[in-house]
C-alpha cells in the first residue's frame, strides 16, 4: 500500500492506495504542538480504523505547507510503518514544466494538484484549491505550469469579519436561504458564499481571455463543494485531486524493483 499525505494549515489528509485504487481517505487536525509520538498514535488509530496493517505499507509520500509538521509526520510514519516517505520538493520528478520565477518557491500542494489535473483533464486547465487560502494554478495547453494566484479563503474572510467588527456575529459557513440577506447572519453568509463564487467566476473569465480559449475549471479542497456549485461557470469538482497527484509523483520517482 502507498500512503499519500497532504499537510495543510488546517487539516492533514491521508489517502491509502492499492495500485491506482484509493481505498481509504482520512483527516487529522494540523496541530504543531503535537509530538511525533502523538501523531504516530493517531496514524496507528487511522490504520486500525480502516483495517490496514502497518506492514502492508511499502511506500509513502508527503506534501506540506507547514514545514514544522512535515518533520513530525515524517518521523511518525517511520515509527509506525518503517517506511521513509518521499517529500515533494526540489529534485523530485513531477513531469511538470514550471515556468514561474523561482520553481523552488512553488508549494508542494500546488505541484501535486497540477500534476493530477494535467493527467486527468483537457488542457488548458485552471485548478482552484479552496482551503484555508484559495489558490489558483494555471496550466497551459502544453502542460506548462504558468503560475497562479493566492486569495484569502472563505474561513479567513469570516474570521476577519467577526474579529474586526463589533456587532457582526459568527455564522456557519452554509448558503443562506436567499441571495439578498434579511438579517446580519444571512447577509454575511450571502457575502461569503456568493462573493467567493463570484470571485472564482471573475478569475475564470479573465483567465479565459489571457489564455485565448476556455480552460477546464477544476475545484478541489475542503470548501470546493460549498462554493463551486454557486458559480455560473461549470467546475469539475475533485475532492481528492492532491492525493491523486501525490500518487502520480510517487510513481514517477519509484525505483524499479530488482528481479529476484
Amino acid at each position: 500500500m502507498l500512503l499519500t499525505v497532504d499537510i495543510g494549515n488546517t487539516h492533514i489528509s491521508l489517502g491509502g492506495y492499492e495500485e491506482s485504487r484509493l481505498v481509504f481517505v482520512a483527516q487529522l487536525l494540523s496541530h504543531p504542538m503535537l509530538t511525533s509520538d502523538q501523531y504516530a498514535v493517531e496514524l496507528q488509530q487511522i490504520m486500525t480504523l480502516y483495517h490496514t496493517e502497518p506492514a502492508a505499507v511499502d511506500g509513502a509520500i508527503i506534501s506540506s505547507v507547514v514545514p514544522e509538521l512535515c518533520a513530525l509526520f515524517q518521523r511518525a510514519l517511520k515509527k509506525i510503518t518503517g517506511v521513509t516517505p518521499l517529500l515533494v520538493g526540489p529534485g523530485v520528478k513531477t513531469g511538470l514544466n514550471i515556468l514561474i520565477d523561482d520553481p523552488a518557491q512553488l508549494g508542494s500542494d500546488l505541484v501535486a494538484g497540477a500534476v493530477a489535473a494535467a493527467a486527468a483533464y483537457p488542457l488548458p486547465c485552471v485548478v482552484f484549491d479552496l482551503g484555508t487560502a484559495t489558490s489558483v494554478s494555471v496550466i497551459d495547453k502544453k502542460g506548462h505550469f504558468l503560475g497562479g494566484m493566492i486569495c484569502a479563503g472563505v474561513g479567513i474572510m469570516l474570521e476577519a469579519l467577526t474579529t474586526h467588527t463589533a456587532l457582526l456575529p459568527h455564522v456557519s459557513l452554509e448558503p443562506p436561504k436567499n441571495l439578498i440577506g434579511r438579517n446580519s447572519g444571512e447577509c454575511m453568509q450571502s457575502g461569503l458564499i456568493y462573493g467567493s463564487a463570484a470571485m472564482l467566476d471573475g478569475i475564470a473569465e479573465r483567465l479565459e481571455r489571457q489564455l485565448h480559449e476556455p480552460p477546464t475549471l477544476v475545484a478541489t479542497g475542503g470548501l470546493a463543494n460549498l462554493i463551486a456549485p454557486h458559480c455560473t461557470h461549470s467546475f469539475q469538482i475533485s475532492e481528492h485531486l492532491l492525493l491523486e497527484g501525490l500518487r502520480l509523483i510517487y510513481e514517477k520517482n519509484r525505483k524499479p524493483q530488482k528481479p529476484v
